[in-house]
């Protein structure tokens, strides 16, 4: 077995060149198999770190109209979210707080500077509690109950989107009222970094906006079932819209943290799932040309097979000599593509962070993907060679050798 793998190895040293251009179908397969399920895994293990710090027991209701589920979605709708819907909600069993929040576009000027930017409304004592281990600050404080015309900006907001920096203690105008900037998050590498948050109040005279609210968070009692609160939360307010218990809730969605998690999951597997396919294509291509690589060999060598034989080599002896040199060709791809795929995964990774200040976009390697991805590639090698590797070990040691 081991002067068999020798003498495989060898002769793919002789026949560098074609081994290389054999080997451009597995990996550039490999690389991209590689690159894709790092990067899809980084991203998904980066969105979970972002639902862990909302922690488990978060439960949120958005608007809903038609088919569009999101905070605008409020505003469209004939039956949109008002403060009725919270004052029902709190008298829950199970909830333990619940706050709205109200999004709206408004004009924001700095420094002669204007942009059109999404600015949310809070009631900072509910949604400090509720988002606590979430917001950390790299300069300044939290919007409390009594503040007024105060802002708290993103990280952002603050260092990239206007031509200067905005520091705590800065002066803008929203819609023409002036606002303090009391406090600036840190970097997060999500939206988040350009956010503009002020309470609801603030918020409501400068839209005019007295009743409508986009989303209202919520959070569990300690010791609570979420999911059993979420399923009540939603009877109330199916009771509430005089929509029927038995169907889906038209005007409103309500989800937990775990839901919300488990719905981006489910994506990021399809995704993965589609992109490993189109990959796939790629190491079938990569397999036929090694097939076809090994077939030319076995005409090539047919003396040399003749000869092996004539000393005492065995049908199975040449069956595994091809069979190494059709694995290995897969392998030596298989590992090449890797090393490539992970270049590119760490390089996306790096462009993503200092392009365009996310931290979301994460290469994430495991020993499985390596592992799984080496197995694969010597298989697909193997299996084709499988073919070539029997038309050589049925030769006839006399016809071999007379083979020109």
């Amino acid at each position: 077995m081991k002067d068999l793998l020798f003498l495989a190895l060898n002769n793919l040293k002789r026949r560098r060149l074609r081994s290389w251009l054999t080997m451009i179908g597995i990996f550039i397969g490999i690389m991209a198999v590689v690159s894709l399920i790092s990067i899809g895994q980084g991203l998904q293990e980066s969105i979970s770190e972002q639902f862990e710090t909302l922690g488990t027991d978060t439960i949120t209701v958005i608007g809903k109209a038609g088919i569009i589920v999101s905070p605008v979605a409020s505003e469209l709708s004939s039956f949109p979210l008002t403060e009725k819907d919270v004052e029902i909600i709190r008298k829950v069993n199970g909830v333990d707080m619940a706050s709205p929040f109200l999004i709206k576009s408004l004009e924001i000027e700095f420094k002669k500077e204007k942009q059109a930017v999404l600015v949310s409304g809070i009631v900072p004592d509910e949604y400090n509690k509720i988002f606590e281990s979430s917001m950390d600050f790299d300069r300044g404080r939290q919007l409390e109950k009594n503040d007024k015309k105060k802002l708290v900006i993103g990280y952002n907001t603050a260092n990239k989107d206007f031509g200067k920096a905005i520091n705590v203690g800065s002066s803008v105008k929203i819609n023409g009222e002036t606002f303090e900037i009391i406090g600036i998050l840190k970097k997060m590498g999500t939206p988040d970094d350009s956010s503009i948050i002020m309470t609801l109040d603030d918020l409501r005279e400068l839209s005019g906006e007295e009743r409508i609210i986009s989303m209202i968070f919520i959070k569990a009692k300690t010791g609570t079932n979420v999911t059993e609160v979420a399923e009540r939360i939603e009877n109330k307010l199916k009771d509430y819209r005089n929509e029927k218990k038995s169907d889906e809730p038209k005007t409103f969605a309500v989800s937990t943290s775990e839901q919300l998690l488990q719905a981006f999951s489910n994506v990021f597997g399809i995704v993965n799932a589609v992109l490993v396919g189109i990959a796939a294509i790629s190491l079938l291509v990569g397999g036929v040309g090694i097939m076809n690589t090994m077939y030319t060999a076995v005409l090539e060598r047919t003396r040399e097979i003749g000869t092996l034989k004539a000393i005492g080599a065995k049908n199975s002896d040449v069956l595994l000599l091809f069979l190494f040199e059709s694995g290995l060709l897969g392998l030596v791809g298989g590992a090449i593509g890797i090393a490539l795929g992970m270049g590119i995964s760490k390089g996306a990774e790096y462009i993503a962070a200092a392009a365009l200040g996310t931290g979301l976009l994460k290469a994430s390697f495991n020993w499985m993907l390596v592992a799984g991805a080496l197995f694969f590639s010597f298989a697909i090698g193997a299996l084709s060679g499988v073919m070539p590797a029997i038309q050589a070990s049925r030769l006839k040691p006399v016809d071999a050798l007379r083979w020109e």
